[in-house]
């Protein structure tokens, strides 16, 4: 099982790399488990300056922007 996590606080923005990321993942068909990390304190743990972000597996994938669901099957890794 795959751990996607979205870092943000929570913005339009998180909310859509949060959308796109679950997207991607279910048209993949991948088992995974989606959370979502607001806390400041453990974003800034990541090393992320600019939200939102995504961690795969704990591994940052894309800060500060949102990819579109076919970069984001790349990211997670099922293409």
């Amino acid at each position: 099982m795959k751990k996607l996590q979205i870092l943000g606080t929570g913005c339009a923005k998180c909310k859509k790399l949060a959308e796109n990321t679950e997207t991607a993942a279910k048209e993949a068909g991948l088992d995974y488990e989606l959370v979502k990390v607001t806390e400041l304190r453990e974003i800034m743990g990541f090393g992320v300056m600019a939200t939102p972000a995504l961690v795969v597996d704990g591994k940052v994938k894309v800060a500060g922007r949102v990819p579109e669901v076919s970069e984001l099957k790349t990211l997670i890794g099922t293409q």
